[in-house]
């Protein structure tokens, strides 16, 4: 049999645009599934797919992978392969049926698929028409159509435990099937699920009986809601999808890089919705991690990683970068940001501040309050990191009060060492508490969104200044498709597209260069 994946991720309608340079780690985990069973199996961009040298005859059995957001490249992908058997995955499964109804598909995979699919490879996926019905219907984890054509949603698996998670592998000889591989950021997870079990309340106290179990109660209390309130930030469904955090070992992590680098990946991100929830599930074992702020992060398993991680031979001589993501900034402490300044000087990080305002914040189920977080951004900055700062404009319970001590914070933010505010507009996700709510209102059609929209603005123009005249060592990627003298190249521990002007045959380089002025908000100008 041979097996595609179709990476839709991030791709919209069809066509990746800023996030060219990614390569998430889900697709390689599935591929990682095929391999084990000795399955042929190739993994495919979706420009490729929806190209006119794709040919579907080659392949048995087709899954695709998608977010909400990519609905319609997930859709215009099965249209293309009509007649094959289409399984899709990732967050676009989040609402199970609505995804088969528009997409066309003929399975779907909710939540964490490797057992799900180990139970599907039982089955023949060749001639699904033929398949007993019982059997489809006894694999939890399950959406599919029925001979009656109507949908069928088995419910979700149980969430998976650790030592079963450590027995799968990611592939890593598909990374090579990506066209710009080797100047990507490669996804390479280290854990999954997250600690923040605390609950939003939006609707202030309506329908929560205040018991604060999932502040104060015990771990295991945290797990389960009285009044059965999602988990975690309202806007995030990551903890109803994942459950509470599981650490990969270090020993499957730095097999999984010393193979991509091998093969020629340069820049490789730890990939977790916080990097400091790594190995803390290890210390409350068997209890689940449901606590975004206590116990402080696993200092020793964290420091064990990232040495053996900074220790292979091509990031230890410079030719290769190893770059972390999110965190929390409940679980910065003093201790933590060294240990990041230690290892990640001179590398962006992410954090989440998404609103300004502490009664909001708490509100929607944040972990941490604003002033904690502004006392995180500057603990980074003095240990050498570079904080990017996340903020989400239209959320729920958003007013003019809380827009403007938004536009405070962000400005805080950059008083206090941010070096990129990245805004974004709320988009209501399945599986989250907020998933009934409508999306948030474009920035110009709300006044309160709008102010938040120019303060962003104002301080990453002030920060794009910043860079010129700074040399930083970038990856030669591919030539710009708008002015073909230029090569688009990508910082290799991150930052702002740089166009350089060059000759022939510079892909897949690490060259030194200077930033000579801004091409855009999202890009600069450098040179040789």
């Amino acid at each position: 049999m041979n097996v595609l994946i179709v990476d839709a991720l991030a791709s919209g309608k069809g066509k990746r645009l800023v996030t060219r340079d990614a390569i998430g780690a889900g697709p390689r985990s599935v591929a990682g599934i095929f391999e084990k069973k000795g399955i042929n199996v190739n993994i495919m961009e979706v420009e490729k797919v929806l190209g006119k040298s794709f040919n579907k005859d080659f392949y048995d059995l087709l899954l695709v992978s998608g977010m909400s957001g990519d609905l319609t490249a997930v859709r215009k992908t099965i249209k293309k392969v009509y007649g094959k058997t289409v399984i899709i995955g990732g967050p676009i499964t989040s609402e199970p049926i609505n995804s088969l109804k528009n997409t066309g598909a003929d399975i779907a995979v909710i939540g964490e698929g490797e057992e799900t699919l180990l139970d599907l490879l039982t089955l023949d996926l060749n001639n699904i028409e033929s398949l007993p019905l019982e059997k489809l219907e006894s694999i939890k984890g399950l959406s599919f159509l029925n001979k009656n054509k109507k949908i069928v949603f088995n419910g979700l698996r149980p969430v998976m435990q650790r030592k079963t998670y450590n027995t799968f592998k990611p592939s890593i000889k598909t990374i090579k099937n990506y066209s710009i591989f080797y100047a990507a950021r490669v996804y390479l997870e280290v854990l999954r699920g997250c600690s923040n079990y605390y609950r939003a309340n939006i609707e202030q106290n309506e329908a929560c009986s205040l018991c604060n179990k999932c502040r104060e109660g015990k771990l295991i209390d945290r797990f389960y809601c009285p009044q059965n309130k999602l988990p975690g930030c309202g806007y995030c469904s990551v903890p109803s999808l994942f459950g509470p955090p599981k650490s990969r070992t270090v020993d499957n992590i730095i097999e999984e890089a010393k193979g991509l680098l091998e093969l020629g990946v340069n820049r490789i991100v730890l990939s977790a919705p916080c990097i400091l929830d790594y190995g803390r599930d290890l210390l409350v074992e068997p209890e689940p991690l449901t606590d975004p702020r206590f116990p402080e992060p696993n200092y020793e398993e964290l420091e064990k990683l990232f040495s053996k991680l900074f220790d292979l031979s091509k990031v230890k001589e410079g030719a290769a970068s190893i770059m972390i993501e999110n965190i929390k900034a409940s679980l910065i402490t003093d201790r933590s940001a060294t240990l990041l300044g230690q290892y990640f000087k001179n590398t962006p990080i992410s954090i989440g501040f998404e609103t300004g305002s502490k009664e909001h914040s708490k509100l929607l189920g944040r972990p941490s309050n604003p002033s904690e977080t502004l006392n995180a951004i500057k603990k980074l900055k003095n240990t050498g990191i570079k904080p990017y700062v996340y903020f989400i404009h239209g959320l729920p319970g958003q007013t003019r009060k809380t827009a403007l001590e938004t536009v405070n914070s962000i400005n805080e933010s950059i008083r206090n060492g941010a070096e990129r505010i990245i805004l974004y507009r709320f988009h209501t996700l399945p599986m989250s508490e907020f998933c009934n709510y409508p999306n948030g209102l474009p920035y110009v059609k709300d006044k309160n969104s709008k102010i938040i929209h120019e303060a962003a603005i104002k301080a990453n123009r002030l920060k794009k200044d910043d860079l010129i005249g700074k040399k930083v060592n970038v990856v030669i990627a591919e030539r710009y498709d708008k002015n073909p003298l230029y090569y688009v190249s990508y910082p290799l521990k991150h930052g702002p597209v740089v166009l350089v002007e060059g000759k022939n045959g510079l892909e897949n380089n690490v060259i030194n260069v200077e930033i000579t002025r801004k091409a855009s908000d999202r890009m600069v100008y450098g040179r040789f």
